[in-house]
């Protein structure tokens, strides 16, 4: 029994002193060794799941693209492509040298970007996009890259003067010094700003000459600015052209209808009708159908016999007043001195033109007179009841009003 109580004294001290050890009881000295066991258990405790010690970052699933790529220089201005993978573009900066931003658009599935203008040429570009995936994780895409310098220039001339009045039916007709390859971007580079809403289109009538009018005729009163934007548009390749900004505005309105087998000429100015004896072509020469523009006023003119291929009948050198063109081949409605006076709403005489009784030299009070200072560059002039079998070809002279809308 003795030993058997000494066992369990001999555990029981064990234990008080394992219970002193864990509890700091009487002497000081317990509780400073407690405190140093605690600290070094919690230094060396392993961290757990629920305390992870740092944050990874997610990689977008979206990836961003630009054309050109960095350090690219003879950039064509239309070469600008960025674009998004796996995500939507969020934002698209591109700005000059200067820091002067290009206008863009991204698209409504947020996979392209499109310049709304043309990038200049011979300029340098900074390019920064950044795309979004589903989760919100972004990505980015830097570029720099410098367009190219034109080797050459072409001209745009057209039939329009800065700040001046035109007839209801003007066509303005723009002429190119070489031929087009890129048609559609240069008819785009092209564009008209009216102050009520008037559509404009062109019409291409060879690789050099493009028309551009309204449906039907301008509404009096219009006021039109040809905007040209060229400059950064291949022409032709390697050439590009210019940008310049022309206004104009319609004037009231005056549309001309003569009937040649009555010889007569209707004028319907601002809805008011008055009535001229004219003669227009003879049989031989019978004078176009069709609708017609007054193309220019041209003042007295020499016009000879001898200019005419296939001219019949008696020569003619004449100087023939207040000449208003109507066509290219040379079709015009003049002044008409030498016939008799009883000609005009009586016979038609003419070599296809449309003339009106005159003097020579022009008179003012005379029906010519009275008419060519009246009319503009734009007047409409309509001609029907000719012989010509012949139809007009629309691109003689401004007649572009003889093409259906639909094929315009």
């Amino acid at each position: 029994m003795r030993s058997i109580r000494r066992v369990v004294a001999a555990g029981l001290v064990g234990g008080a002193m394992t219970l002193t050890a864990a509890c700091g009881g009487g002497g000081g000295g317990g509780g400073s060794a407690a405190k140093a066991d605690l600290g070094a258990g919690a230094a060396g405790a392993k961290p757990t799941a629920a305390a992870p010690t740092s944050t990874v970052p997610k990689v977008s699933k979206a990836a961003v693209s630009i054309e050109p790529k960095a350090g690219s220089v003879d950039v064509a201005p239309n070469a600008l492509k960025i674009g998004a993978t796996g995500g939507k573009l969020t934002t698209v900066k591109v700005n000059d040298k200067t820091g002067k931003e290009v206008p863009g658009t991204i698209s409504a599935d947020g996979s392209s970007w499109t310049p709304t203008t043309g990038l200049e040429v011979g300029t340098a570009y900074q390019v920064s996009a950044m795309a979004a995936d589903a989760d919100g994780a972004v990505a980015t895409a830097d570029s720099n890259f410098s367009t190219l310098t034109p080797t050459a220039l072409a001209k745009a001339a057209d039939n329009v003067d800065n700040n001046a009045t035109y007839g209801v039916g003007m066509i303005v007709s723009v002429n190119f010094s070489k031929d087009v390859k890129n048609k559609d971007e240069v008819a785009q580079g092209i564009s008209f700003e009216t102050d009520n809403g008037t559509v404009v289109k062109g019409h291409w009538f060879d690789s050099r000459r493009l028309d551009f009018r309204p449906e039907d005729y301008w509404k009096p009163g219009t006021k039109v600015v040809v905007h040209y934007r060229l400059k950064s548009v291949e022409i032709a390749p390697g050439v590009y052209g210019g940008d310049r900004d022309e206004p104009f505005t319609i004037g009231r309105s005056q549309i001309s209808t003569v009937d040649v087998a009555a010889h007569k000429m209707t004028v319907v100015q601002d809805g008011t009708p008055s009535e001229i004896d004219i003669s227009a072509g003879s049989p031989e020469h019978p004078t176009w159908n069709g609708t017609m523009v007054v193309m220019s006023k041209e003042g007295v003119v020499r016009m000879q016999s001898s200019t005419m291929p296939g001219m019949t009948g008696a020569p003619y050198d004449l100087q023939v007043p207040h000449s208003m063109r109507l066509t290219d081949s040379g079709t015009y409605v003049h002044g008409n001195y030498w016939s008799k006076s009883s000609t005009f709403g009586e016979d038609n005489v003419s070599h296809g033109c449309v003339g009106l009784k005159d003097v020579e030299g022009g008179g003012a009070g005379t029906s010519m007179g009275k008419f060519y200072d009246g009319s503009l560059i734009g007047d409409v002039m309509i001609v029907k009841n000719s012989t010509k079998k012949e139809t007009l070809d629309p691109a003689n002279g401004l007649s572009g009003w003889n093409v259906p809308w639909s094929n315009w």
